[in-house]
């Protein structure tokens, strides 16, 4: 007996200005899964003018329990995972926004997405082994690019990581995150500016 499923690309606003949770077009039948990664069409009603295209991919291989970021360089993001799962974690820093302050998070898993605008700062913990979580990034990476680094300690955004993170283990979160400034410190930069 044949069996074929189709669930259609949804898309949901979040509490951040511009941060789009998308769950993918997947195809399954007897044979496994198809996802839909990206479709220039289908999402051009749903992200910003500026992501004309995606100008470099990377993917991480993360341990269970380990946290990557917070960061918000100056390119966009489409962020999901390959294998595993992630709680992801969003902080909004653009001076500019209505939202600046605003925390979301995301549970993660294959066909779950989330754009991550400009300015808004993107980390995640890993909630399996070998979790691999994939970036779709609207520039090119570069040494000293603008943006800012906000710890994911920061005990005033209220995350509830999953796994509780030893800002002491180095194999669990990285010295220049763990000692990176809290939000209240990037606002107060900000105002001097």
């Amino acid at each position: 007996m044949k069996k074929l499923h189709i669930d259609p690309l949804e898309v949901t606003s979040s509490k951040i200005e511009g941060l789009q949770i998308i769950n993918t077009k997947m195809v399954t039948d007897n044979r496994g899964t198809v996802r839909e990664l990206y479709r220039q069409s289908s999402y051009l009603d749903y992200l910003p003018d500026t992501v004309s295209a995606w100008r470099q991919v990377n993917l991480t291989r993360t341990k269970r329990g380990a946290v990557r970021g917070l960061h918000g360089e100056a390119m966009s993001k489409l962020v999901t995972v390959a294998h595993g799962s992630a709680f992801g974690v969003y902080v909004d820093t653009r001076p500019e926004s209505k939202t600046i302050g605003e925390v979301v998070t995301v549970n993660i898993t294959p066909g779950v997405q989330v754009f991550v605008p400009q300015g808004v700062c993107n980390g995640f913990q890993a909630l399996d082994e070998d979790t691999e979580y994939l970036y779709f990034f609207d520039n090119e990476w570069i040494p000293g690019m603008s943006g800012v680094a906000l710890t994911p300690l920061d005990t005033e955004l209220e995350i509830d990581w999953p796994i509780q993170i030893d800002p002491s283990n180095l194999d669990q979160i990285s010295e220049k995150d763990s000692k990176a400034p809290s939000l209240r410190e990037i606002l107060d930069l900000q105002k001097q500016d």
